[in-house]
């Protein structure tokens, strides 16, 4: 677990101070990531979405796993996890139990999340966790020697398919839809401030939020399959990617090549899961019920408000 860096680094006299100092361990720079590879935008995104949402760092916590994408846990200034393979998100679900005022975010990749993390993803998604889950989907597992994941292609190329997937890939937005997310989203590293702002809304909206951002991998998925490098990659955003909010989830599966839809897809209220908990036993039991995750304070002022509305209606 990596301590939150009270003392950020400091520029030397005369040199300017990295706009991001206050977000990111620059000094852990130059980050591990690939020439082309759009993980370095994401986080980016991030780091610029949180300075503008004005969140108390002290009450941010990032979760990532294994993977590529995986490694966001270490470049940010925040309490961080890096977890194990696929257990980014209940790691995360622990966080948001034990300290509910935490605003709790995972960055992890596509196989991360949806292979071995496929059954957390769902169940999070289902309860309505309050958790800001950003999924960046590269196609394949790039750390690992370029396996087949659940979001590659149908017809390409991954070391464990040579001759082409044939396996019937997910469509991560509509998955996290059916499950039950309240914000759904899906860009592209080339639309930057697109992916700021979806994390920005995010990072206010209460539930399970899910961001998907496509960039495939410059080294392997990229190279294996003759698709030019990252710059090539831009160019294909431009030409193919259709830009169409709130479009049914079940029209945004990616074929090979293809074109494909980005936009925000679900924006929807509902009771999250500490919610449901405190509705439930509140009813059950009354006034003797201790709501969970809220402080003397919160509840005294719930309390007064409830009084006032009983009161005003009367």
């Amino acid at each position: 677990m990596n301590d939150n860096a009270q003392n950020s680094t400091h520029s030397s006299p005369g040199e300017a101070e990295n706009p991001m100092s206050g977000v990111l361990r620059v000094e852990r720079m130059p980050h591990i990531w690939c020439p082309g590879c759009g993980i370095g935008s994401v986080v980016t995104s991030f780091a610029e979405a949180i300075k503008r949402s004005n969140l108390n760092h002290d009450k941010v916590a990032v979760v990532s796993g294994i993977g590529c994408t995986g490694r966001v846990a270490g470049y940010v200034n925040f309490d961080s996890i890096h977890s194990t393979h696929g257990r980014a998100i209940p790691v995360a679900t622990g966080l948001k139990l034990a300290n509910p005022d935490l605003t709790v975010v995972v960055v992890s990749g596509d196989g991360d999340l949806t292979g071995i993390g496929g059954n957390h993803f769902i169940h999070a998604a289902r309860r309505n966790m309050d958790l800001v889950v950003i999924c960046v989907n590269n196609f394949t597992y790039g750390m690992t020697g370029g396996q087949v994941t659940p979001t590659t292609p149908t017809n390409a190329n991954a070391s464990t398919t040579p001759y082409g997937n044939y396996e019937y890939p997910f469509s991560l937005p509509f998955l996290a839809d059916a499950a039950g997310a309240t914000y759904v989203a899906r860009w592209t590293s080339l639309h930057s401030r697109n992916v700021t702002q979806s994390i920005e809304e995010a990072l206010q909206k209460r539930g399970f939020s899910f961001i998907e951002v496509i960039t495939p991998c410059t080294t392997l998925y990229l190279r294996r399959n003759r698709l030019g490098d990252g710059v090539d990659s831009l160019q294909y955003y431009t030409d193919n990617a259709i830009l169409k909010h709130g479009a049914d989830t079940r029209e945004t599966s990616i074929d090979f090549q293809g074109k494909f839809l980005i936009g925000k897809f679900v924006d929807r209220q509902k009771p999250t899961y500490l919610d449901a908990v405190n509705q439930r036993y509140a009813k059950l039991i009354g006034d003797d019920y201790q709501l969970y995750g809220k402080t003397e304070p919160e509840k005294k002022a719930e309390q007064e408000q409830a009084a006032q509305q009983e009161a005003g209606g009367a």
